[in-house]
């Protein structure tokens, strides 16, 4: 069973939800835009029912209680940031650690900036930082599919046409592909005051700094062919990022919102892999 738990960080305290025995093996999740981290029930549910220890929090932005105005409040070292002190703040010396969207780029720099902390990773149709840069300079394919990056950083034009009409345009984003509940649950949250503004500063606050190179942490990567976010180049490419164990997989006909869309083939890899790999 879940449970809405609150974790007090430094920076503020962040909304989650929690299942699994306490003692068990640890695995944090982290949701992407426009989502929180109900985006990961089911695979909470199936964690938690072989034993693990499961936290999805509201990262920055979608927690109110870490919910800052300046763009420059979300530049990447801030959110990996959030995840080293959500894990301190659990107890967790080490732990799995999986993203989709937004929170697989944060995966990726996670394990970029704090290698020992991790037994695994898993991220979902997030490519690596590296290969999707290098998809974004020589495939015109990625370019066309990654062009909302750049329109959403106008403000508040982006927030205005995705509240009109009831949320109409936030709305669209799903594709009926994400469960009509969990829509409308994103769609109250995001419509706070402030609360779009925040998740969309996400875009805003520019490049990370420095760069990021290969990992060597035991990595599981699925994508789905019809991602409308991540093309097949980039996806190809992650592989020569990793220089640990490596498992990409592909699921045919599915789209951007895999956790949700796909959710029995992704329990089933994400549980291939944490026993593939037990660590420490």
């Amino acid at each position: 069973m879940t449970v809405r738990t609150s974790i007090p960080t430094p920076a503020g305290v962040f909304d989650a939800i929690a299942a699994g025995p306490p003692g068990g093996r640890p695995v944090l999740l982290l949701h992407g835009f426009p989502q929180t981290g109900l985006a990961w029930e089911r695979q909470i549910e199936a964690l938690a029912a072989r034993g693990h220890r499961v936290v999805a929090p509201d990262q920055r932005g979608y927690s109110p209680g870490v919910r800052p105005q300046r763009p420059a409040d979300y530049r990447m070292d801030a959110l990996v940031g959030d995840v080293v002190a959500i894990a301190d703040a659990l107890g967790w010396d080490s732990f799995d650690l999986a993203g989709h969207d937004w929170g697989g780029a944060v995966a990726w720099w996670t394990v970029a900036a704090h290698p020992g902390r991790l037994r695994t990773l898993t991220v979902v149709s997030t490519p690596h930082p590296g290969a999707l840069a290098a998809a974004l300079r020589t495939d015109r394919d990625q370019k066309e599919k990654s062009q909302y990056m750049r329109d959403w950083r106008e403000t508040p034009a982006t927030e205005d046409r995705m509240l009109a009409d009831g949320a109409a345009g936030l709305r669209a984003l799903y594709g009926e592909k994400v469960p009509p509940d969990s829509v409308e649950a994103y769609l109250r949250h995001l419509s706070e005051p402030g609360a779009l503004t925040a998740a969309l500063n996400w875009y805003r606050s520019g490049r990370p700094e420095g760069a990021i190179g290969a990992v060597d942490v035991p990595v599981l990567y699925v994508w789905s062919t019809d991602d409308v976010a991540f093309g097949p180049a980039a996806a190809r490419g992650t592989g020569h990022w990793v220089e640990g164990p490596y498992r990409f997989e592909t699921l045919p006909g599915v789209g951007h919102w895999i956790p949700e869309e796909a959710p029995e083939a992704l329990n089933h890899l994400l549980l291939e892999h944490l026993r593939a790999h037990p660590g420490r």
